[in-house]
């Protein structure tokens, strides 16, 4: 569908050269990270890395990916689980011998930094905003020599995404408090699930200052009073002390995704266009995208 949307447009099917081997990119940790030869083993340690690979056409270079990698089933049902970022099977890792790991640059989990000392090729590095997403996808494809591939599937996501907000165009903005989980965290109005829901006609109630993923006082949410509530039931919204009586409880307008669609919201790859479109369901079903 891709090649012939591309086609439709008049856009040529290769429109970049050939990598150069040695290839030295720097990740999201600073640290220069050099490829000797196109990476040929590859293990993904990050669900959007996996769907990243595999929308790039590199399903058949992976050689295992991280617990939690779930899509697209039919790539993943065939390939070994090594554990995750804060819970590495470091001895399963070593045993494939990758050319390339894919990692997080979570100072937390350390995984970029353990899996670097036992000598393997990590890249460290995940989006966090929405532009990042696309930069992701380019470095993915620049790292195994596919960066064609990446063009066209940045191409498509955006004219997907484009002509699902121009379906919001002119609407109002709906008040929405996302929730990550019950802390509660959420999501400011600069990360890529927060850019997601100003596309979708939505403004999060999250203030920018606060962060991109940031812990919230439960009693904000109560001053703000959002329209509109993702991530959790009506029954769990009404039980919560205080938001009975707010907006979205009353009206009825608290969602909770489908395990599909809460995969394709917090992951920062190719299905940014699926999470938009049940954004846009939630917050202006008026709109049929």
């Amino acid at each position: 569908m891709h090649i012939r949307f591309l086609l439709a447009l008049g856009l040529p099917l290769s429109t970049a050269a050939a990598a150069s081997y040695p290839l030295t990119v720097t990740d999201d940790l600073g640290r220069s990270v050099t490829l000797k030869a196109e990476p040929r083993r590859i293990i993904a340690m990050l669900p959007s890395h996996t769907e990243t690979l595999a929308a790039l056409g590199l399903a058949d270079r992976l050689v295992a990916v991280d617990v939690y990698s779930n899509y697209p089933q039919a790539v993943v049902t065939r390939l070994p689980k090594v554990g995750s970022a804060y819970q590495p099977d470091l001895e399963a890792i070593l045993a494939l011998k990758p050319d390339l790991v894919l990692a997080d640059e979570s100072a937390g989990s350390r995984l970029t930094q353990k899996l670097a000392q036992a000598g393997l090729t990590v890249y460290g590095g995940t989006a966090q905003t929405y532009g990042e997403v696309f930069e992701k996808i380019a470095t993915l494809g620049k790292l195994t020599n596919r960066e064609a591939n990446a063009t066209r599937l940045t191409t498509s996501m955006r004219a997907d995404l484009n002509a699902l907000q121009r379906s919001v165009a002119g609407l109002p903005k709906v008040s929405t408090y996302y929730e990550i989980d019950p802390s509660p965290y959420s999501v400011g109005p600069n990360s890529f699930i927060g850019t997601l829901i100003t596309k979708a006609g939505g403004q999060t109630i999250v203030p920018a200052t606060l962060g991109d993923f940031p812990k919230l006082d439960p009693e904000l949410i109560v001053q703000r009073n959002p329209q509109v509530m993702v991530g959790l039931t009506l029954d769990d919204a009404r039980l919560r002390p205080g938001w009975a009586g707010l907006r979205a409880v009353t009206g009825g307008r608290v969602f909770r995704p489908t395990p599909e669609e809460r995969d394709a919201l917090s992951r920062p790859g190719p299905r940014l266009p699926q999470a938009l479109r049940a954004l846009i369901r939630y917050l202006h079903p008026e709109a049929r995208p």
